[in-house]
């Protein structure tokens, strides 16, 4: 059944990325412009990356991928869906900027990627973890491509932030999903989390919740080192009815609510 739910979501992302990039949550128009699509917090906290090599897991259609080729990566993006893939490769074409973009599953690239130990680093962010059945795998692929010394950086929707209900019209967390989910669990689709007015095709979603200690043992048996865990009380984009957008571009609750972990991100590297 695994391959029935991806092959689904494979369907919605190819649908989503039509949607996201003429959203205005992606700003592609400003993208090409000049506009470095990264947030401040992954730019501080992943550094220089000049002459470095990177590989961007779940690419989407690649702006960010691009962006760190703007400030000096060899860069390599890889998503499972195609349509995403294609805009990557014809953005990459159109702006000029040298970028490797592969249409793969994260747990497969193995089989299309034979650069083991080539990386200086490994990059994903927001909205990349729920839609993985197999961490394990992702983990090990994640130490797979490494270089000794090189580190993995990831910024990602917070899973207790998951447990809140994000529907209209709500103005205070309410607890909605479980924290502790071990199997598949499914979602009706209304547009895209870029503009919930489109229309889709596909109208399902299948995802799966993974608590943080899960994602913390599965990258430290691989032998890496965590070398920081940090947390945040915003999100980047509308997650939450309440959530206002604030001048730094971030997503934030009101301040009458209590604050609530909605970002996480972790720093590992692979021992040389």
């Amino acid at each position: 059944m695994t391959d029935d739910y991806l092959d689904n979501n494979r369907r919605l992302w190819n649908e989503w990325a039509l949607i996201n990039a003429r959203s205005d949550l992606y700003q592609l128009a400003e993208f090409k412009s000049g506009m470095i699509k990264l947030n401040p917090l992954e730019i501080q906290e992943v550094g220089n990356v000049r002459g470095k090599r990177l590989l961007h897991l779940q690419c989407h259609f690649g702006m960010d991928t691009l962006s760190w080729a703007k400030l000096g990566a060899e860069v390599t993006g890889v998503d499972f869906s195609d349509q995403a893939i294609h805009m990557a490769q014809e953005l990459s074409r159109e702006m000029k900027i040298p970028g490797r973009f592969l249409c793969c599953p994260v747990e497969d690239l193995p089989s299309q990627l034979d650069e083991p130990a080539s990386f200086d680093i490994v990059f994903t962010s927001y909205g990349v973890i729920p839609w993985l059945p197999d961490l394990k795998i992702w983990a090990q692929n994640i130490n797979y491509y490494l270089k000794p010394g090189g580190f993995f950086y990831i910024a990602e929707m917070h899973p207790f932030a998951m447990i809140f209900d994000d529907s209209d019209g709500l103005d205070d967390w309410q607890v909605g999903y479980p924290y502790f989910h071990d199997d598949v669990m499914k979602f009706n689709v209304e547009g895209s989390y870029s503009d919930r007015t489109a229309p889709m095709k596909t109208r399902i979603s299948y995802e799966w919740q993974h608590p943080l200690g899960e994602i913390i043992s599965l990258l430290s048996a691989t032998g890496m080192r965590l070398d920081y865990l940090h947390e945040f009380p915003f999100t980047v984009y509308k997650m939450f009815a309440f959530t206002e957008l604030c001048e730094d571009g971030y997503w934030r609750p009101p301040e009458t609510l209590k604050p609530m972990p909605l970002v996480f991100s972790m720093h590992w590297t692979k021992p040389e």
